[in-house]
């Protein structure tokens, strides 16, 4: 099956998915996800058989709302969208700062998918007072009923049954993580300081999130990070520290779409993070392992 998507959001790995879950070990009992966002990897993960349980979090509770809707309640979101879809269609724009001033007002897991859909790069923004500000894509109404709830009632199908989803802050999540399970953290921002990212309600502060890791490893707890990278010479964000140390990959994850706007080639690379404990696991098994199990995985996509 082509691994299904829901919600667009920029900066997802879903194009990079097989090469994140190419680090994954085999037994995995439960896979969190505590900044789950479009939840790419754990809806990677489940259409490939890793893991038996999952646990999706967010602080950014109107998106855990949606996929609590997604997960249990399939056909309800998808009527509910379609209505939002056909309604827009006299005028568009105004149609969109309604739906958005009324999602601002209540909060409704319906309205944000409507957003989702149809706003500027499926890029997500927040004024101070954490209401959604971001425009509408004019040239666009968003993905098609149709295909909107093919993506949604695969998502459910996924993960239906097996999944908790909460929006809880992340430190509050990994105490209950055990070395048995699999931690995926795909933060959003590296806060140094008190800085805002208007993407984010809040940001994730580099020493809070570098003394979370830390813990993690005193408890030999598998994880794997999504941190820093760079496009062409430009480098984004702090490198972990070494004294963590973790094993340290770089991703290729292809042409930067704002260089290819500028009519420029810089690639984008990324870097994965491999906890101590699971770095061991991995090295001992044989030298091509890694490689095949990508090339499955790649495989899996071409296919689906």
């Amino acid at each position: 099956m082509k691994v299904p998507h829901p919600i667009p959001y920029q900066g997802s790995k879903r194009n990079i998915a097989p090469e994140i879950l190419a680090y994954f070990p085999e037994n995995i009992v439960n896979l969190y996800e505590p900044f789950a966002g479009s939840a790419a990897i754990t809806l990677a993960a489940a259409a490939r058989g890793f893991g038996q349980k999952y646990l999706l979090n967010d602080l950014n509770k109107p998106l855990m709302d949606l996929w609590e809707r997604i997960i249990r309640h399939p056909e309800e979101i998808s009527k509910q969208y379609e209505e939002l879809w056909y309604e827009q269609q006299k005028d568009p724009r105004s149609y969109y700062d309604e739906i958005r001033n009324e999602f601002n007002l209540t909060g409704k897991p319906e309205y944000f998918l409507y957003l989702l859909a149809r706003c500027v790069k499926a890029s997500v923004r927040y004024n101070a007072n954490g209401e959604f500000n971001q425009s509408p894509d004019n040239r666009r109404r968003g993905a098609k009923p149709s295909t909107m709830r093919n993506m949604i009632f695969g998502a459910s199908r996924l993960l239906k049954g097996k999944t908790w989803v909460t929006s809880r802050n992340y430190r509050d999540v990994l105490p209950k993580v055990k070395p048995s399970d699999l931690v995926y953290l795909d933060p959003p921002y590296q806060g140094v300081c008190n800085n805002r990212d208007t993407r984010y309600f809040m940001g994730v502060q580099f020493c809070e999130f570098v003394e979370a890791l830390n813990e993690l490893n005193e408890r030999k707890i598998r994880y794997v990070v999504s941190y820093d990278g760079r496009t062409g010479g430009k480098v984004h964000g702090h490198l972990l520290p070494e004294d963590l140390d973790l094993m340290h990959v770089e991703i290729h994850a292809g042409r930067s779409s704002q260089a290819t706007l500028l009519g420029r080639k810089d690639i984008t690379v990324e870097s994965l993070y491999l906890s101590p404990s699971l770095a061991e696991e991995i090295s001992q098994y044989p030298s091509n392992t890694r490689r095949l199990k990508r090339e499955q995985l790649m495989l899996f996509d071409q296919q689906a």
